[in-house]
């Protein structure tokens, strides 16, 4: 964890991601592919949400289903993105 500090240096928006320790530049095939898995995820969020309103569906399942697709949509993510760190 950082040290607080009185005074904070400005950082530039566009270049945040420099400052977090494991990241790297991505190119803008894996920035595109960052974005459609995105995209796709939400799409999946909208479809969960829907089937959760019906009534009489079994709510630990779709929990389930919930947690193994968000942890797929990151595994996606991280394959793209390959991290440093753990």
């Amino acid at each position: 964890m950082r040290p607080q500090h009185k005074h904070r240096e400005v950082i530039n928006m566009d270049n945040q991601h420099r400052l977090i320790e494991g990241y790297r530049e991505l190119s803008q095939d894996e920035i595109s592919a960052m974005n459609a898995i995105t995209d796709k995820a939400q799409q999946v969020k909208i479809l969960i949400d829907t089937i959760d309103q019906i009534v009489g569906r079994d709510g630990r399942w779709l929990a389930i289903a919930k947690t193994d697709l968000q942890k797929g949509f990151m595994f996606l993510k991280r394959a793209v993105a390959r991290p440093e760190t753990f």
